[in-house]
């Protein structure tokens, strides 16, 4: 059993002394931004609109929350980690193997299916913006079946989705209905992986001030068109007008969407080699970039909400041009602007995800747990060229028969999960010798401070909400049932960490970034855990069967 949570020590052996400290505090932010600025704004906002109502703002806010203190722990984990790494790496020298593994493979749902989603996402702004110029491409081929056949069968507003299903031509009997642009563009951006992209600051931020000016825009224009009323829709359970007309549970089922949208900016931790002093402008700039894209985000689902009816944004995929279509706001230079930039925003998240999955592969096979053909480096473009050729393989079959909404979920409880063993992982590591030039986490004794504030917070939401804890352990319920259960579990989850707080005197930040993840955690479906648990029970069988069997690390130990 010890050899499944054996440890990779790394020493300042294992990385390049040649990297030049050249990134201030807003070229970390402007990476943070372009990191988090993508997808979850161009895209995932509307479905995180459509479930949840304008009362999406406060998960906006819960998730900026847990992800600023998930910040700080990679921060850390990449200031006592010399290899330019990722969570997998981290879990290799905090938890051992097996776990290390598990983050591996859940990080292939954080790049490879999180790319999937913004493929689809690509595809709605593209063809979106190419029917704005006139052209049009048939409906069927730009969505995809399954999507398309849940249009139909529940009665969707999505019109595009709808004659999709009426107009596709048949093979055999079944529907042809196929993505292609998502295809297309997978392939491209696959292709452009595999020779090689350089990219500079200097561009980067100067695509982020593009994505920028075009969101101040957004909220600008489309402040002039708000209407209240649309904030305090009515609510289908009570016929009362209310700020979250599917309650606080709908809500929740909107962590997915929300959550998607802050994806990404864990990458920041590698660059604390190539940070000028690393100890105070890691930390500082990813916080401010949380910051700013929180504000942006609540600032954009004011806009969304205030402009038009959230049931309206039900399979949508630009949300950001939707809203100044015809049959809403009705402003058509804008749909035409914020499509075209939508397709530079996204294509550029496509190119940093599909980069970063191959070397992720390209890690675990150096470790041994992966096949050796994913550590073949192409001999003129020096890219890991089998692993990214895999990873476009692993993004396009999907897009023929899967949708965005199970891609959302299926990426977001992936990433989640990656989260709550990074801060867990802060809290099991040794006290470290402060050096000069490196970020250190502030120790912070939460002895006292986590139980009293957890435990308070739970007494004072009772006395709120009385009713809700009278049912926590009702979990018929067909609509909050899901989420008492989550609930209860998290609770439970909490009191041990209250004791082990006060027992151990564990740090207070890594903490609450862990209790805040798991919170994050309780918005899942039991579909969501079901193909959560049967995607790792994939990769336990593939460890086993080859990881555990051909590990350098095993190797070497048996050796000694």
């Amino acid at each position: 059993m010890s050899q499944l949570f054996r440890r990779k020590i790394y020493s300042d052996t294992d990385t390049s002394t040649g990297l030049l400290r050249v990134l201030g505090v807003w070229d970390i932010v402007f990476f943070g931004i372009a990191a988090i600025i993508g997808a979850g704004s161009f895209s995932s906002l509307g479905e995180a609109v459509f479930r949840g109502g304008p009362g999406v703002i406060l998960l906006y806010l819960i998730c900026g929350f847990a992800c600023g203190f998930t910040a700080l722990c990679y921060a850390e984990f990449a200031s006592r980690i010399p290899t330019a790494g990722s969570a997998y790496t981290y879990a290799y020298a905090s938890f051992g193997e097996l776990i290390a593994w598990i983050i591996g493979w859940a990080l292939i749902m954080e790049y490879s299916f999180g790319n999937i989603y913004v493929a689809f996402s690509w595809s709605d702004y593209f063809t979106s913006f190419l029917g704005r110029l006139g052209m049009h491409i048939p409906d069927y081929l730009t969505c995809s079946y399954t999507e398309a056949r849940k249009a139909f069968q529940y009665g969707s507003e999505n019109k595009e989705l709808l004659n999709a299903w009426k107009t596709a031509p048949l093979i055999g009997s079944l529907k042809f209905i196929v993505d292609i642009p998502a295809l297309v563009i997978n392939g491209l951006i696959t292709w452009l992986c595999y020779v090689g992209v350089k990219e500079s600051k200097n561009f980067n931020n100067s695509l982020v001030i593009l994505k920028l000016g075009v969101i101040v825009l957004v909220i600008l224009v489309g402040f002039a068109y708000i209407n209240t009323d649309n904030w305090t829709p009515v609510s289908p359970a009570t016929g009362t007008p209310s700020f979250m007309p599917n309650g606080f549970a709908g809500v929740m089922s909107a962590v997915s969407g929300v959550f998607f949208a802050y994806i990404g900016f864990d990458a920041l931790s590698v660059l604390s080699e190539e940070t000028k002093d690393p100890q105070k402008t890691l930390p500082k700039g990813m916080i401010i970039s949380l910051v700013l894209c929180t504000v942006i985000y609540i600032a954009l689902t004011l806009v969304l909400t205030g402009m038009v009816d959230y049931k309206k944004f039900d399979g949508v995929g630009d949300p950001l041009s939707f809203i100044f279509e015809k049959t809403n706001a009705n402003v058509a230079w804008m749909e035409l602007v914020v499509s075209f930039v939508a397709i530079v925003a996204i294509t550029t998240v496509l190119l940093v995800f599909q980069m970063g999955q191959p070397r992720i592969w390209y890690a675990m096979s150096r470790d041994g747990l992966m096949p050796q053909r994913f550590q073949k480096i192409h001999p003129k473009y020096k890219t890991p060229s089998y692993a990214t050729i895999i990873t476009g393989v692993v993004v396009g079959i999907p897009i023929l028969f899967t949708d965005k909404t199970f891609i959302l979920d299926f990426t977001s409880i992936g990433t989640i999960f990656a989260f709550v063993l990074v801060c867990a992982g802060v809290l099991v590591l040794p006290a470290k010798e402060k050096i000069k030039g490196r970020f250190h986490l502030p120790y912070v004794n939460g002895k006292i401070i986590f139980p009293v504030v957890f435990i308070g917070g739970l007494i004072a939401f009772y006395y709120w909400q009385p009713e809700f804890f009278h049912n926590l352990t009702d979990w018929s319920d067909p609509s909050e049932g899901e989420f008492r259960a989550s609930i209860f579990f998290f609770i439970l989850i909490n009191l041990i960490l209250c004791i082990l707080a006060f027992v151990k005197n564990l740090s207070l930040i890594p903490l609450v970034g862990l209790s805040s993840c798991l919170y994050l955690l309780t918005g899942m479906s039991h579909d969501n855990w079901f193909w959560f648990g049967l995607w790792f029970l994939i990769g336990m069988v593939i460890y086993f069967c080859y990881g555990y069997r051909n590990s350098k690390l095993g190797k070497e130990l048996k050796s000694k």
